[in-house]
């Protein structure tokens, strides 16, 4: 028996509905639900991978086009010239709310450090 579909997989799906700011054969970029900036998208893979941290050596080339992407999207949406972050989270205290590898990319206002 296969496990449940993630939340991203039934975006990715068009099961739920969602903004998309970009899309591949490799990736999705859609907004966030719940925005913690005013520019706030996660690009996934479409791969369910659950984390960074259960990635293996055969994720290598989907990991790279996935930061590469996250670079294009920012470009995409303004936030190339003044800046954004990107944020993986990983486990439970990481912050990690989906178990499917996301990055967020943050922007459209200062972004202080530490994050919290």
């Amino acid at each position: 028996m296969s496990a449940a579909k993630t939340l991203f997989e039934k975006i990715a799906a068009r099961e739920i509905p969602a903004k998309i700011h970009y899309e591949d054969d490799l990736v999705l970029a859609f907004s966030d639900i719940q925005p913690q900036a005013p520019i706030h998208v996660l690009i996934v893979p479409k791969k369910p991978i659950a984390r960074i941290g259960e990635a293996s050596a055969d994720d290598q080339n989907t990991l790279g086009h996935l930061l590469l992407k996250a670079a294009e999207v920012a470009r995409s949406l303004g936030i190339e010239s003044t800046g954004y972050r990107l944020v993986i989270n990983n486990g439970r205290d990481g912050g990690e709310s989906v178990p499917h590898l996301h990055v967020h990319i943050l922007g459209g206002r200062p972004l202080h450090w530490p994050p919290g």
